[in-house]
């Protein structure tokens, strides 16, 4: 196995129903050179207490801090500036790794400072298994590749950029939609399943749609008037359905 350091970040807020699950895949990976950073947004809840119930157990592999921020992706930029390891994996406290996800990745990882690796996706409805899939980064102009399931060179984000905060929900997609117009960066699918997802957090809500459309009229896949008229529809529709 080769001598690599794997920084996994978990961002959080009021994950205190879902975040053992997220903690305990990161504790069991088959792959023990790693090093777990939690980023919490100043919970309200119990999600503080239990992050420092499972400390102790990653003897002092795990940093945490909890602190307000602006929004999920200033969190993952906090934890990716922290990280020190030479791959960084980002876990969402509502998602959990397979037990080998790490190992798989490493095995898989090349010397190419700029690589993106990334794998199948596990997608759970109410904790029931809806379906597994991985969509190719050659198709990105189409649909998003699995974040969960992604794991990234930190050099890759120390000399080409992190999320941009300007997107609340849709900042990954605009991230990779930006790296694969880079011929320096090397996309390399993993054909294992690496996370599981779990459905109706953030990007199933009617916001992300508005921020996942401004992302694809940054990079010129739609135009500015099917973009004002594709928010203008989904507002009416969103009015008359009474959701917000």
């Amino acid at each position: 196995m080769k001598d690599i350091v794997c920084s996994i970040i978990t961002v959080s807020y009021n994950s205190e129903k879902t975040i053992k699950k997220t903690i305990e895949s990161v504790l069991n990976q088959s792959y023990k050179g790693y090093e777990y950073i939690i980023i919490d947004g100043n919970s309200t809840d119990g999600t503080v207490n239990i992050i420092k119930e499972y400390e102790s157990q990653f003897d002092g592999r795990m940093k945490w801090i909890s602190e307000p921020d602006y929004g999920i992706y200033d969190a993952m930029n906090k934890g990716i500036r922290m990280a020190s390891g030479q791959l960084v994996g980002i876990i969402n406290s509502d998602d959990f790794y397979e037990t080998d996800a790490v190992e798989r990745m490493i095995e898989a990882m090349s010397e190419q400072p700029y690589q993106i690796l990334y794998g199948a996706i596990r997608t759970l409805h109410n904790g029931v298994e809806k379906s597994i899939g991985i969509n190719s980064h050659l198709f990105l102009q189409e649909s998003m590749i699995g974040h969960p399931a992604c794991f990234i060179t930190k050099q890759l984000y120390d000399d080409l950029g992190v999320y941009d905060t300007q997107f609340i929900s849709a900042a990954d997609y605009d991230f990779m939609l930006r790296m694969v117009q880079d011929n320096r960066v090397v996309f390399t699918p993993v054909y294992r399943v690496i996370a599981n997802f779990s459905t109706g957090g953030m990007c199933a809500s009617p916001k992300a749609y508005y921020d996942l459309l401004k992302v694809r009229k940054k990079h010129n896949l739609i135009s500015s008037s099917e973009y004002k008229k594709t928010v203008i529809k989904c507002k009416i529709y969103d009015f008359l359905h009474g959701q917000k």
